[in-house]
């Protein structure tokens, strides 16, 4: 082997390695402040980001041909991983000097982290399963303690729906039948979160309205400011219309319907509808709407959400905190949970905004603050947002983050939701079900098939594992690592 090129690749090792480093001491004192279980979990997410600010594809390249590590596959263990590929190229370490985040020890961590979160799990090759709970379950032992015998080792409530005597009925069904069968099963409640969805103002039968292409329609938060016929929509929280501007998209029904804001003032929004999904297409109430390029200011917790959190002290194992934004919106539920002197359960940050992709880094140092806490890839939402071309790039950044950070990840939303659905699965979908197991947990959505998508669930994951690590990444430069970056080396306060 020329020993010049192999001097090249150990000098931008070097670099690598310095670069990494020189980023971690310029930690910003506030992100110190994290429990000291988290410490060195802290420290492997800045060498990582460092990393990912830069572009490495071509030494990957160079390392691969040479039969040595090309990096990938080591988020959890990123400055070693550099630290042992050039002892092989030559080069020699103290121990002292050597990173104590090693790859066994990395491991080791995220396995206690996720025992903390989810518990004991009975299949230790399999990712925890959580399945969403329907009214129905909270007066039908029987179908519990099936889902318990094929697999489910944690209940999802969402309160979004139901009440307290309601999510009571299931809670002591689970915590029945989980003592009577043995098997051990976790409650995790969702925080509702703000709802943004259609309220058609426009009186007209049954509230429906035929939407096409080039058709022109309006937001407001009340119809008084408007003299038009056209069709004018609230979206149900006041303020969000003064935040809208011109240019920025409107998607509505899960991005069935895309518009783009062609004027705006504080009361009123024009919307100049680009797309629909079908002719002739009937706008409801009560159908999501989404603001992915504007900068909406809203609290992730609402009145209601403040009102379930006793119930949820008291029953709930974990929390699932919806439409977070930004780190502030930890310390917000935080300091509601204090106020009222209560037991705070783990948390499980969602994360199905832009907002929330872009400030990934932050809010996971913010978890750190928290012994225990995971997060959840929210895939429903975050593709209306993002993008649906974009899904599959980004939910790949974000479990190397959280792999990088040795936080638990939950794949959550429509896996393998046609079989739940109909009984009969789709091909994409047995793809797609065989990429959650990357993740820690896996949650379903309710269904009538809820049983045979587990067994079919654990099938596929248990093929799947045993290929896994078999994929080599390239390292592009990644904008959330290079934002964050920006932001640590410059002094600004990582918001």
């Amino acid at each position: 082997m020329n020993s010049k090129y192999i001097n090249q690749i150990l000098e931008q090792l070097t670099d690598i390695e310095n670069h990494m480093k020189s980023n971690f001491a310029s930690l910003p004192e506030a992100i110190t402040q994290i429990h000291h279980s988290h410490k060195l979990s802290a420290q492997n997410l800045l060498h990582y980001l460092s990393l990912r600010n830069i572009d490495i594809r071509k030494l990957q390249d160079d390392l691969h041909v040479i039969g040595l590590s090309s990096l990938a596959s080591s988020e959890s263990h990123i400055l070693r991983q550099v630290q042992e590929v050039k002892m092989r190229l030559g080069a020699s370490y103290r121990s002292t000097a050597l990173s104590p985040i090693t790859e066994v020890r990395a491991t080791e961590t995220l396995k206690r982290k996720i025992h903390h979160l989810f518990g004991v799990n009975p299949e230790a090759n399999l990712p925890f399963i959580m399945v969403t709970f329907d009214k129905s379950f909270g007066d039908d032992y029987a179908v519990i303690k099936s889902l318990l015998l094929n697999g489910m080792n944690v209940a999802r409530i969402n309160c979004a729906h139901d009440n307290e005597e309601v999510w009571a009925r299931m809670i002591h069904h689970i915590r029945k039948a989980s003592n009577k069968t043995g098997k051990p099963c976790k409650i995790y409640m969702d925080l509702a979160g703000p709802k943004i969805r259609t309220k058609i103002l426009t009186k007209k039968k049954h509230h429906k309205e035929n939407l096409e292409a080039g058709q022109l329609i309006w937001l407001a938060e009340n119809k008084d400011d408007i003299t038009t016929d056209e069709l004018v929509i609230s979206p149900g929280i006041e303020g969000i219309i003064d935040q809208l501007k011109k240019g920025e998209r409107v998607l509505i029904d899960d991005g069935v319907i895309q518009g783009d804001i062609e004027w705006a003032d504080h009361q009123r929004a024009a919307v100049r509808i680009t797309r629909v999904s079908k002719p002739k297409l009937k706008l409801k109430d009560d159908k999501g709407i989404n603001f992915p390029d504007s900068d909406i200011n809203i609290s992730a917790l609402t009145e209601f959400d403040k009102q379930c959190l006793p119930f949820m002290s008291e029953h709930a194992d974990m929390v699932g905190y919806s439409f977070v934004k930004s780190p502030e919106d930890l310390t917000t539920l935080r300091n509601e949970f204090n106020a009222f002197n209560i037991r705070m359960p783990h948390f499980i940050i969602k994360i199905e905004t832009t907002q929330a992709v872009k400030q990934l880094p932050a809010i996971l140092l913010e978890g750190m603050k928290d012994e225990t806490f995971g997060v959840m890839i929210a895939r429903g939402d975050l593709a209306v947002e993002i993008g649906f071309e974009r899904t599959g790039e980004i939910q790949e950044e974000i479990l190397w983050l959280c792999e990088a950070a040795h936080v638990p990840v939950i794949w959550a939303t429509q896996v393998l939701e046609s079989l739940n659905k109909s009984g009969l699965a789709t091909r994409s979908e047995i793809t797609d079900a065989g990429h959650a197991a990357a993740a820690d947990c896996i949650m379903l959505n309710k269904g009538p098939h809820t049983i045979e998508v587990l067994e079919t669930l654990k099938e596929i994951i248990k093929r799947s594992s045993e290929h896994k690590n078999k994929k080599r990444y390239l390292f592009r430069p990644l904008s959330i690592a290079r934002d964050f970056i920006t932001q640590l080396t410059s002094a600004q306060p990582i918001e």
